[in-house]
């Protein structure tokens, strides 16, 4: 038959000792904090480096169109109008009908068809007119 020994060889190394184990487990989780914190340093490098450069682009863009700036900051604030208005008319059709819409599923669908997409488009247009519109242009 076979025969499986588990017994500890007698000539093995003696185990290393508790507090040398710790001493290595905290250098190893020291050098892999310093490689995390070499990678963040990186991605806040790299974020930073896209943002400047989308910034400069914008501001090139202003720079080169100025009039379209400034209509693109009137349009802005005349749709911030028109944004508060609208706001001003959903939340009334929200509190007129806070039981139906708490109530049905059919109300809350068909509010959120009726006013969804239109707040959100609202939304994005109003925030490309804005950052367009933003600042000053600057002086050659």
């Amino acid at each position: 038959m076979f025969r499986i020994d588990v017994s500890p060889e007698t000539d093995a190394a003696p185990p290393a000792s508790n507090d040398r184990v710790a001493v290595e487990l905290l250098r190893q989780i020291a050098i892999g904090q310093q490689q995390q914190n070499k990678l963040l340093e990186s991605l806040v490098q790299q974020n930073n480096a896209a943002q400047n450069q989308r910034s400069s682009e914008l501001q090139q863009w202003k720079n080169a169109n100025p009039e379209l700036s400034k209509s693109c900051r009137q349009a802005a604030e005349t749709l911030s109008k028109v944004q508060t208005e609208f706001l001003a008319s959903l939340t009334e059709e929200i509190q007129d009908s806070e039981d139906h819409l708490i109530e049905g599923e059919y109300m809350l669908n068909e509010f959120v068809d009726r006013f969804g997409p239109r707040l959100a488009h609202l939304n994005g247009v109003l925030q490309v007119l804005a950052q367009l519109g933003s600042g000053e242009p600057a002086s050659e």
